[in-house]
Parts: structure tokens; sequence; C-alpha cells
């Protein structure tokens, strides 16, 4: 059986999601580990998360009991505390039926029937052949706020696009050093630019945890700043991203998802050239990871 540790946040979660549903349409048995989201792990985590999956409607939850994931993981097991680092490090390695990502890409995987897997699993590669199925099962439940029915009618009438501006927790300096300095004021104002001349008469919607920041930078009729969806509710805003004709996305998954879940089969797609400070981007390496996505540097260069 292979069994994916869920964790993160909703983007995070929806990876972890698309991969499972991903080997079960190869046909491999597959389930999913929601330990992570354990009152205890929680109360210790650095940024606790909701489980969230289960608010969508069509979701296909399997889930792996503890019993499973001790008959797999053997000694690497650590009841609700998930993996215990002294066990892993006492494994001879290559021995241990636990895997954790360490790239961008990791195909190998998909020769594996009996695994455990640990990983955020960003990269398109992975599950792009599936995405249409995933919008069909991963669909969200109505809105009891007449605004979002709004925004949907006029983003249906309209060449809409979406523009996801994240600040908030990265704007702290741990996650600032990582983070940090790549959707830059030149990111944004390339990809607005190249929507235009792609798409005259676009109307720009915006979406962040910053509603102060995006209203002193997004100004002119031409963008509408979406600040209603707070806490629990954040997750409309994913929903009127996918909404949208077009998308622009921060280096975040949430936005991501928006615009995979963007069911417009002419849509464009762009995103930063990295995600993380990291990470080198080599352009043929992610033409081919990220198909159909536009690639945008810091610098403001469509690559």
């Amino acid at each position: 059986m292979i069994i994916i540790r869920v964790m993160g946040g909703l983007g995070n979660q929806l990876q972890q999601y698309a991969l499972f549903r991903k080997f079960q349409s190869l046909g491999v048995k597959a389930k999913l580990d929601l330990s992570w989201f354990s009152q205890k792990t929680q109360e210790s985590a650095a940024a606790p998360r909701k489980f969230a999956l289960s608010d969508f409607e069509g979701a296909s939850l399997e889930t792996a009991s503890a019993e499973e994931v001790r008959a797999l993981l053997g000694r690497a097991y650590e009841d609700e505390a998930g993996l215990s680092e002294k066990l892993k490090k006492r494994l001879m390695p290559g021995k241990m039926p636990l895997f954790e990502e360490s790239e961008m890409y990791h195909p190998q995987i998909f020769s594996w029937r009996a695994r455990y897997l640990v990983g955020y699993w960003a990269c398109e590669a992975y599950y792009a052949d599936i995405l249409g199925g995933l919008r069909e099962e991963l669909r969200f439940p109505e809105s009891g706020d007449a605004r979002n029915r709004e925004a949907m009618a006029e983003m249906a009438a309209q060449p809409s696009v979406s523009i996801h501006v994240r600040r908030g927790d990265y704007l702290d300096a741990a996650n600032a050093a990582v983070f940090g300095g790549i959707c830059t004021e030149e990111y944004y104002d390339a990809c607005v630019n190249y929507i235009k001349e792609k798409c005259p008469g676009a109307v720009f919607y915006v979406f962040s945890d910053d509603g102060d920041y995006v209203r002193a930078h997004f100004t002119g009729e031409e963008f509408c700043i979406v600040d209603w969806n707070r806490g629990e509710n954040s997750f409309y805003d994913m929903q009127l991203m996918s909404c949208c004709r077009h998308n622009i996305c921060a280096n975040s998954t949430f936005s991501f998802w928006g615009a995979r879940l963007n069911s417009h089969t002419d849509k464009i797609t762009l995103r930063p050239s990295i995600h993380k400070n990291t990470q080198t981007c080599i352009p043929e390496q992610m033409k081919k990871l990220w198909d159909g996505w536009t690639l945008v540097t810091p610098e403001g260069t469509v690559i």
C-alpha cells in the first residue's frame, strides 16, 4: 500500500490528495494518513493548520488507520506524533519504507507499491493528466455570502483575471528568507502587462491577506479587491480564483490550486519562476514539469 502523509495548509493538502488520486488512477492501493492533524501534533506545530479536504463535496477520502501506518513503517512509527527522527536515523538507508521528497520531481515513486510518502508534491507533472477529473470531484459547497455569488457571475461575463498576493506569514523573518523577494512589484507588473497584451479589456480581481497593501498597489478601474472572505471563509477565495478566465499566482500553493481548478481551456496561468529562494530556475526543465504555465522571474522577465 502507498500511504501519503497529509500536512500543511489547503494548497498543500490538495497536492497530497492529487498524488493520492494519481496512484489510484494507476490501479495502486493508496490511502491518506491524517495523523499530522491530531491535537497533539498541532499543539507543537510551528504553523498549525486545519484539515480542510473534507470541506470539498465529492472528495474521495480513504484514510489509513494507525495500524496500517504502523504495519508499513514498523519501528519508524509513533502514535499521533508523526515520524520519530531518532528512529529514522537508526534505520539503514534504502531499507526503510519511508520516502521524503527532496527534489521538485521524483518520477520513480510511481513504480512503488508499498511506501510511506512525505512531501508537498507541488510539481504539476505528478498529476497533470488527472486534473480534469479532480476539477469535477473537488466541488466547493455553496457560499452563504451573496458577494461571492455576484463575483462569480461577473467573472463569467467578462475577461476576468485573478491576482494572488501573499504577504502575512511570508513577512516573518524566517519565511521571508525562504519565500521573500520572489513575487516583487516587477513580477506583478510584468504579469499584468502580459495579460493586457493577450487579453485586452481584462478585469483583475486581487486576492490577498493584506488588503491595505493591495489597495495601495493595485489602483485603477480595472482592479477589484476581493477582501470579504476571511478566516475559514478564505476557502472561497480559491473558488473565486478558479472562476476567473486567467490566473496570476503568487509563490503559494493556494493560488496554484485556484489556477488548477480553473476549467477554462484557453486560460493563461502565470507563476513565479521559482517557489523558494533555495531554488534555481532551469527554464527547459520548468517548462516541461509545468506544461502550459507561463513563468515570470522576480525581475519581471517572462521566460
